[in-house]
């Protein structure tokens, strides 16, 4: 029904077409990137469905297109390194006509932006480029402001000349701290920022229309996008969880290619020598030269990292918290096929001491809802499934291993398959409802687990932090209505609405795309023909938009959208909450209730919550390693806040010099509070010598659950 609907919709669009738009607006001085017919018409049918699907229920009108305005400048230049305030204002005169634009398909004034940007970024390279070879004092004591964000536009290329100029020399200071030589620290920058124009030049028409449609999805809410062909392709891959590589995923922050998620089971997590916020400068295939890649398109980057199975790569890593004037780690991998849905739920038991006593706990790491649809359709009764791996793992754990507690661990679990996290609930609880999902008209229905009895009933919990989200939010909300289980933490991410993925492509019927094929071709097209576009001869492609159609609710009613799940036991969060949460995107849905379902709570652990409470305050006044966390994440903070930095390579030296130091210094003392010898500089962990503490506290927790219960 939702597909006919949407195909009327579209064929309605595409039928509407209206003359072609106004003519775009050129750029003196470069090859100017310019729309595709294509392009025009899938704007206008984006439009159609946000309007009259999306959640929401929003209008495109002269508000939204303010906002669209605003972050798309924002994409092309965040720390306004580029635009004059000459050329901001000269954008402002798109403010409130971007909407009706859009509506009919015209994409000339974003196009036009995106050609200015254009101008001025290979301006400031080719500026760059010629003062490389300058003679810098390195011991003057002047500074580079390195986040512009939030200061004013310049109003001067002279000015704009002089932000350039430090940031070469902040780059070569970076090259000579890290101890290599300043010829080649020259010639290396020069390499670097000809890379930087080489790679501007290779954009084309569809980079600049995702970038486009990214800001305008993004001023409806931040989990309705558009995906370009190449991105949908991308993006199903992704979703399939099959692909070769290191097990990474990647973003571009400030020309720098930085570590978002680190994947669990795949080799850079099997390392444990990888870590989100970690930033790749530079990569080599196997035992070759390495490229340095910053600056580079991200696509480009992770066209070096990815490669079949069996090949090696190593990477020059910057590590998350030191100054990119640190001196690079060589990480070497093997790449693996990373095949998501049979990224299995894994067990581990640790023994633990608490009042002279040992306890057994079974931890039970959950990196996704995954489930094998395609296997089970098929009627393979072995196929693989979250929930049917955690079964297998309950029953070792119980009637193997003999442990006196489980404890979940859902850290970084971004979540996927609802099913799952419906049926995985189901093993600690006796059926009943699991979660609310309330459509566009307001219609709720209630998810139930149906299956009677419990694969475990005894003391449980669920570890959660900041990354947690979607299903994960929902079984650890399930398992705290219940009272099944004690939830520790960190507030979880707050993702509570439903996107449904709609291929474009599957809407139209052929004579839609013969006409579209016709447009494109600028000529007719034979109805027994195949639809080519009549550029490449690849058929047409239209991409696909992730729609937010519906939002989750606990079986209390309350929402997980923006709020999440809040723990019994809330721990430290390393993650800055004011950055990574839904609550901090200014377009989310708000939160809100529905009517309670009619669920039975267990209680099981409801009773003792308030001592549970008492019992971890009490141990953290005296953990020190609660006291580092808490002193790591006020340094963390303290350095985010930073904007500038000193130009001074001496004091720049001194200054990464006296953190290492003070790294290693706490450290060594944690260490020897553990009983574990000093390590020196340069040093190598071993893995059994790695401490989670927010792990070790989940433990402490169940033992004194344990000990409440008797």
């Amino acid at each position: 029904m939702l597909k006919r609907i949407l195909m009327v919709t579209f064929t309605a669009a595409v039928l509407a077409c209206q003359a072609a738009p106004k003519p775009q607006k050129m750029v003196e001085g470069i090859p100017n990137i310019k729309p595709d017919e294509q392009q025009s018409l899938v704007c206008k049918e984006i439009v159609a469905l946000i309007e009259n699907y999306n959640y929401k229920k929003i209008t495109i009108n002269d508000s939204i297109s303010s906002v669209i305005l605003d972050k798309y400048i924002n994409k092309l230049d965040p720390y306004r390194s580029y635009f004059l305030a000459s050329d901001i204002k000269d954008f402002d005169q798109f403010r409130t006509t971007l909407d009706d634009a859009f509506r009919v398909g015209d994409l000339s004034a974003p196009f036009y932006i995106f050609n200015v940007y254009s101008k001025r970024y290979n301006e400031t390279l080719d500026y760059a480029i010629a003062h490389i070879k300058d003679k810098y004092d390195f011991n003057q004591n002047d500074s580079y402001v390195f986040d512009r964000e939030k200061m004013p536009w310049v109003t001067s290329t002279t000015e704009l000349n002089d932000i350039w100029k430090k940031r070469v020399k902040y780059e070569l200071i970076n090259l000579n701290i890290a101890g290599t030589d300043q010829a080649k620290n020259t010639e290396t920058l020069v390499k670097r920022y000809k890379s930087l124009k080489s790679q501007s030049e290779k954009l084309n028409n569809q980079d600049v229309f995702q970038t486009i449609m990214d800001a305008f999805t993004e001023a409806i809410d931040p989990h309705t996008n558009y995906f370009n062909p190449t991105n949908a392709q991308a993006f199903n891959e992704d979703m399939a969880r099959s692909f070769e590589g290191i097990g990474a995923r990647l973003k571009l922050e400030n020309d720098v290619l930085k570590i978002d998620e680190v994947i669990p089971g795949g080799p850079a997590f099997k390392s444990k020598l990888i870590n989100a916020g970690d930033r790749i400068i530079g990569v080599a295939q196997g035992n070759g030269e390495f490229e340095d890649i910053i600056g580079w398109r991200i696509d480009n980057s992770v066209a070096k990292i990815k490669g079949p199975k069996g090949t090696k790569v190593r990477l020059k890593i910057i590590p998350v918290g030191k100054d990119m004037s640190a001196k690079p780690v060589i990480i070497e991998l093997n790449r693996e096929r990373i095949v998501m849905e049979d990224q299995s739920a894994k067990k581990e038991v640790k023994t633990i001491q608490s009042n002279g006593k040992p306890y057994k706990i079974g931890i039970i790491t959950v990196p996704g809802f995954y489930a094998d649809f395609k296997a089970a359709n098929a009627g393979d009764p072995n196929y693989k499934s979250t929930t049917r791996d955690v079964k297998l793992l309950i029953d070792t754990l119980k009637n193997r291993d003999k442990v006196d507690a489980i404890v979940m661990d859902l850290r970084a679990n971004g979540g996927g398959s609802l099913v799952e996290a419906i049926d995985l609930t189901g093993l600690f609880i006796d059926k009943g409802p699991v979660v609310q999902v309330k459509d566009l008209k307001g219609s709720v229905e209630v998810s139930e687990d149906q299956k009677p009895g419990v694969a475990w009933d005894g003391p449980f919990g669920v570890m959660v932090d900041r990354l947690s989200a979607s299903a994960s939010e929902i079984f650890a909300g399930a398992i705290q209505d219940y009272g099944r289980g004690i939830i520790i933490g960190t507030q979880t991410y707050g993702k509570g609405t439903v996107q449904s993925s709609i291929d474009l492509n599957k809407l139209v019927n052929p004579s839609i795309l013969q006409r579209l094929a016709s447009l494109v071709q600028k000529g007719p097209v034979s109805s027994g023909a195949a639809v080519k576009t009549g550029k490449d001869g690849a058929p047409i492609q239209l991409g696909q938009i992730n729609l937010t159609m519906a939002k989750f609710y606990r079986v209390n009613g309350s929402s997980t959208q923006h709020k999440g799940v809040m723990p019994d036991i809330v721990l430290p969060s390393f993650y800055p909450m004011d950055k990574i949460g839904e609550d901090t995107e200014t377009s989310a849905l708000p939160w809100d209730e529905v009517q309670k379902s009619n669920f039975i709570p267990v209680n099981s652990v409801t009773a003792v919550k308030p001592e549970l409470i008492k019992l971890h305050e009490e141990r953290m006044k005296k953990s020190l390693d609660y006291k580092s966390l808490i002193q790591d994440i006020a340094d963390m903070k303290k350095r985010d806040l930073e904007t500038s930095v000193t130009l001074n390579e001496n004091k720049l030296k001194a200054e990464r010099d006296s953190l290492e130091a003070k790294s290693l210094e706490k450290l060594n003392m944690l260490r020897a509070s553990r009983g574990l010898p000093a390590v020196k500089k340069g040093d190598k962990i071993k893995k059994d010598e790695n401490f989670d503490f927010f792990e070790d506290e989940s433990m402490h927790v169940m033992a004194d659950l344990i000990q409440l219960k008797k």
